[in-house]
């Protein structure tokens, strides 16, 4: 899985290939023509209320794979570095939820030289003491 180049709508026609759901289904739970569904598999962005119908219907959250783009590629600054002023109402995310495809991609990322342990802790993140079990408990 690509998590830096996501295209939604193949995604979402391949888990519907996968749950061989009927296309009458579909367009009554969405409440869409079958030409408005075929044009979804086609765009690489969709309304996320939209998405947020996919997946229930799917029963696949389509959200973790923006997540795991913002692990990957957006990690959170930390608190003192914020740009915030003032303390936001939005809810806290104490923790990052690590998938086996994450934990795979960074493994291989220092398996492979790619980078180093140094790097990955920079870059991603991750603790120190998280990647060594990782890499403990996941190296080829």
């Amino acid at each position: 899985m690509d998590f830096k180049n996501i295209h939604i709508g193949q995604l979402i026609q391949k888990r519907v290939l996968e749950c061989e759901i009927d296309i009458v289904r579909i367009c009554n739970f969405l409440k869409y023509s079958e030409d408005e569904i075929d044009t979804m598999y086609t765009l690489k962005s969709l309304d996320s209320e939209l998405i947020l119908r996919w997946s229930k219907l799917l029963e696949y959250d389509f959200f973790r794979i923006y997540n795991q783009h913002l692990i990957l590629y957006a990690p959170q600054t930390p608190i003192n570095q914020s740009h915030v002023k003032k303390e936001s109402e939005l809810p806290k995310f104490k923790k990052n939820i690590y998938t086996k495809e994450i934990i795979d991609f960074i493994v291989n990322l220092i398996e492979s030289g790619e980078k180093t342990r140094a790097q990955v802790i920079e870059e991603y993140r991750i603790p120190k003491t998280t990647l060594y079990k990782w890499l403990e408990k996941y190296k080829s």
